[in-house]
């Protein structure tokens, strides 16, 4: 796919045709066994069924299903897969206490108008050969997805893309993320405090544990997972790729949400006024 001895394309200019990170092409993949593969797709599958299991809780569930797994495993899977320290939700983008922290803004707020609350998180996609993440911006009033990207690593470029994107397309008044490395780390936060001075953004940030402070984008993920990825059972993160183009065209503008009173998100968010630049 990258071809280093192109003859009109340096490799920063294949990176940014195909959308992927310098870190992420460098990186080298960890082999794993396809038996951890296997292990790794049900504990995907029952902590989106039940995402307050942790080490414990998910090695006893995989032992009643019948697999020899002692829990140093599953600590490790659970780990690689970003799911650790859930108390009770998945903690994909692990802290740094070296970054900075910002308070969560966003309790006992009335959810009225678009661009209101944008929010941020990361979730693990499986696929049949291995895996990669999901990143995503979501609108709270309208449940838009504003932008998303994958990637095969967690770098904080695939998440600095999403936001800069996403900041073309319009300017929430409040931006709510987890306390992950990513999102706390200086590269993401610049993008607030240098790129985009004018835009007055308030940085939110969710409680440590609390899952309910990012409620709407936990039940994307279930959402994406059930109809999406669990369905097509991907070979690759290019297919990854490829799929998400088409679901999230049909989330936006085509999915009726029962919150919504059966309208789309895309609907909901440009009958509400405000009108800011076109969201694609």
């Amino acid at each position: 796919m990258i071809d280093r001895e192109h003859p009109f394309l340096s490799l920063r200019q294949q990176f940014e045709i195909l959308e992927i990170s310098r870190s992420g092409y460098y990186r080298i993949p960890v082999k794993i066994t396809p038996f951890n593969l296997l292990l790794m797709r049900h504990i995907d599958e029952e902590y989106t069924r039940h995402p307050f299991l942790g080490v414990i809780k998910m090695t006893l569930y995989l032992k009643r299903q019948g697999y020899h797994v002692n829990y140093k495993r599953i600590r490790r899977l659970m780990r690689s897969m970003g799911l650790v320290a859930l108390y009770p939700k998945p903690n994909l983008s692990l802290a740094n206490k070296a970054h900075e922290r910002y308070p969560y803004l966003l309790r006992g707020v009335k959810i009225v108008r678009k661009n209101q609350v944008w929010s941020t998180d990361i979730t693990y996609i499986r696929t049949r050969n291995g895996f990669c993440y999901l990143v995503a911006i979501i609108d709270w009033h309208s449940r838009l997805v504003i932008d998303w990207e994958v990637s095969n690593s967690l770098d904080v470029e695939f998440c600095q893309k999403v936001l800069r994107r996403s900041l073309l397309k319009g300017t929430p008044e409040i931006f709510n993320m987890d306390q992950g490395s990513q999102f706390t780390s200086k590269e993401f936060l610049d993008i607030f405090r240098i790129d985009n001075l004018d835009m007055n953004i308030k940085i939110s940030m969710d409680g440590k544990g609390r899952a309910l402070d990012n409620i709407f984008v936990e039940r994307l993920w279930r959402t994406v997972k059930y109809e999406n990825i669990y369905l097509n059972d991907y070979d690759s993160i290019r297919e990854v790729r490829i799929g998400l183009i088409a679901y999230f065209d049909y989330y936006n503008d085509e999915r009726l949400h029962q919150s919504l009173l059966y309208k789309t998100p895309r609907s909901v968010f440009y009958d509400s006024g405000n009108s800011q630049k076109k969201i694609a």
